[in-house]
């Protein structure tokens, strides 16, 4: 049987939103069809960076003929009664009616028999009105039109049994008309199933599917960090969000100078993957990250990428030496004098400050401390720092990291492993 290709094409969708997009398309399209009659075979929705496409198998060419029987008023209701039943039924009078009696008495029936309509017309129907209530989280309105979409809607492909299903959204009338890289497709592509959509698309330096380029990113890293005898840290999150940046990935390695290893794994971690969107590398035979790290570019860089990675490097060598200055200017301060800081920083309003907080729990610690055999000096000033580090450099920059900080300032302060711990924790 006929299938339906529908894509959506539009500016930039943000990478956070496509993967819910799909399964909105998907779950949208699919109680339309129902509702309409059809029993589709399959209905898959897919999302990228530019667009949002649906492919939905096995529906035919005409509608299924609906046939109904509507419960009406009982015989000899009012008139007013008889005149709304016959409206709601789509009938003229009780004549075209049938009477039925039950346990009650007996009461009109109308049997109402619609044809079904061409599916491409039911089809037309559906997409503009879909698109009209799709739940995006945010969306704009662009133009004069009052569609409103998650980016500027700019073409509409939609093509049943190999013909243009016509029909207009905004002012973007549909076609048959996608369109590949941004960069490296070479004009509009044409295709009208999906047998020949997806090949166009590879051609065009676009894989629609965005668990294969997931799958695809997650292959070439860890193969390019064993050709290295080094471990790809694994970011499944970070992993979705790349995806969703890059039509074609192409999966490099970088490098970074040594002297920031001095830093926390954690911090490289956070200016890596917060800022620059790029993946840790761990060196297996220390167990802490190497001065490595792998991004996902877009493009196909026709020197392999050599200038691409340098670019890529320098960026990241001035965001780890932010955090090297950071770091350092929050080692000067040690975090006992960073208590009084916390008096600054609200709570809860009506609840006092940070610090008003932290010395609740530093004196119910000390009180509780002997009942689970601790000892209650430790656990006084265990509790006194442990969102001390909430007034640092690093922790304003990367809020993740609270608690993590903490330990790190408190050890290399001197205190105790037992309290940078219990800070940590």
């Amino acid at each position: 049987m006929p299938d339906l290709l529908l894509e959506l094409f539009s500016e930039e969708i943000p990478a956070r939103m496509q993967a819910r997009a799909a399964r909105e398309l998907e779950r949208m399209m699919n109680e339309r069809l129902l509702a309409a009659g059809y029993l589709p075979e399959g209905v898959k929705a897919f999302a990228g960076p530019r667009r949002v496409a649906l492919i939905a198998t096995g529906l035919p060419a005409r509608q299924p003929d609906r046939k109904e029987e509507k419960k009406g008023p009982r015989v000899g209701a009012p008139e007013k009664a008889v005149e709304g039943f016959l409206k709601s039924a789509g009938l003229s009078s009780l004549d075209q009616c049938e009477i039925v009696e039950d346990k009650k008495g007996a009461y009109y029936v109308a049997k109402i028999e619609e044809k079904g309509r061409d599916t491409a017309a039911v089809i037309a129907d559906a997409v503009p009105a879909l698109v009209k209530d799709f739940p995006w989280p945010k969306s704009m309105r662009w133009g004069e039109g009052e569609i409103r979409w998650v980016r500027p809607l700019q073409s509409v492909l939609c093509c049943f049994n190999d013909e243009i299903v016509p029909f207009e959204i905004g002012g973007v009338k549909s076609g048959d008309v996608t369109h590949g890289h941004r960069r490296f497709s070479t004009g509009p592509i044409h295709a009208r199933n999906f047998d020949k959509y997806v090949p166009a698309l590879t051609n065009a330096k676009v894989i629609l599917d965005g668990d294969a380029r997931a799958e695809m990113i997650a292959a070439d890293a860890k193969t390019l960090c064993e050709a290295q005898g080094l471990d790809l840290v694994e970011d499944k999150g970070l992993l979705a969000e790349v995806a969703g940046l890059a039509e074609w990935p192409v999966v490099m390695i970088g490098a970074f100078d040594k002297k920031f290893l001095a830093l926390p794994d954690e911090v490289l971690t956070a200016s890596m993957r917060g800022h620059q969107k790029y993946f840790s590398v761990k060196d297996p035979k220390t167990g802490r990250l190497a001065n490595k790290f792998v991004f996902v570019a877009n493009i196909d860089a026709a020197d392999g990428g050599k200038a691409m990675r340098a670019g890529y490097e320098r960026v990241l060598t001035a965001r780890l030496s932010d955090a090297w200055y950071l770091y350092h200017q929050d080692l000067k301060k040690p975090l006992e004098a960073r208590v009084e800081d916390l008096n600054r920083v609200t709570f809860f309003e009506g609840l006092g400050s940070i610090g008003d907080k932290a010395r609740r729990v530093a004196a119910l610690a000390r009180e509780i401390a002997p009942a689970v055999g601790a000892d209650p000096a430790l656990a006084e000033k265990a509790a006194l720092l442990a969102k001390a580090d909430l007034t640092t450099g690093m922790v304003y920059e990367f809020p993740e990291l609270q608690g993590l900080m903490g330990r790190y300032y408190a050890l290399a302060q001197g205190v105790t492993p037992d309290i940078a711990d219990a800070i940590r924790d």
